[in-house]
């Protein structure tokens, strides 16, 4: 008996371990994936040319030896996957440490970064699920000016389009503060499970680095939304 039941906790504890691994290796997935992103978004300031020239290499990589927009798909298809994971693992931490610990810890510090991790990732879940949906599947204007197949067939005129309107951008900005938020305590996290974390200069080293990683990528993101929103770009 004493065998099995100190057996239980070992178990429990490998398989939190396991989990938190799975929640660092596929938030560091994510944190490559929004870097490359803003890069991209960035290309709109150099004009509709640009942007588009862009938007449509993303869909000729590999060529010939991947179908069109093959790369593109593995991308996708990497990036479906580390989601799933990473879901998967949060809401499983997130009721194990509901039944471990049902009282509220309100005023510790730690809970309310833990609070803020949960409902900002939701938060940001269905935020990507609205932009997926109005920039990739379905590709529709919210602009009442600017309606129509010319608009959502150019990725340019879309983006543009869809930022001139202010609650739209708005949106977008809310959501990347709490990218923000979700960026400098994950990419933190991230580097603490895997061990990166082990002296103080390292603690130190990896909080900056979830800072500088928030920072570069939120302003990085609303450069482009603010300016259309402000008639910089047109």
């Amino acid at each position: 008996m004493a065998t099995t039941t100190s057996a239980r906790p070992v178990s429990a504890r490998r398989s939190t371990i396991a989990l938190k691994i799975l929640m660092a290796g596929t938030g560091l997935v994510f944190v490559g994936f929004v870097l490359l992103h803003m890069y991209g978004n960035l290309k709109l300031l150099a004009g509709e040319e640009a942007y588009n020239t862009y938007a449509e290499h993303l869909r000729t990589i590999g060529e010939p030896m991947l179908p069109y927009a093959g790369a593109l798909w593995v991308i996708r298809v990497v990036l479906i996957v580390s989601i799933i994971g990473h879901l998967y693992a949060a809401f499983t931490l997130w009721a194990r440490s509901g039944t471990a610990r049902p009282t509220k810890y309100a005023a510790v510090k730690t809970a309310m970064s833990t609070t803020w991790m949960r409902w900002g990732g939701v938060f940001l879940l269905l935020f990507i699920i609205w932009h997926l949906l109005q920039f990739t599947i379905v590709k529709f204007s919210v602009n009442p000016d600017e309606q129509g197949a010319s608009v959502t067939a150019n990725p340019y005129a879309l983006v543009v389009a869809s930022f001139q309107v202010w609650w739209l951008t708005l949106i977008y900005v809310l959501a990347m503060l709490a990218l923000a938020v979700h960026l400098s305590h994950g990419t933190f996290s991230a580097q603490q499970t895997l061990g990166w974390t082990m002296t103080q200069r390292s603690y130190t080293r990896a909080k900056m680095i979830g800072h500088v990683v928030a920072a570069v990528v939120v302003v990085g993101f609303l450069i482009p939304p603010l300016a259309i929103q402000f008639g910089l770009i047109k």
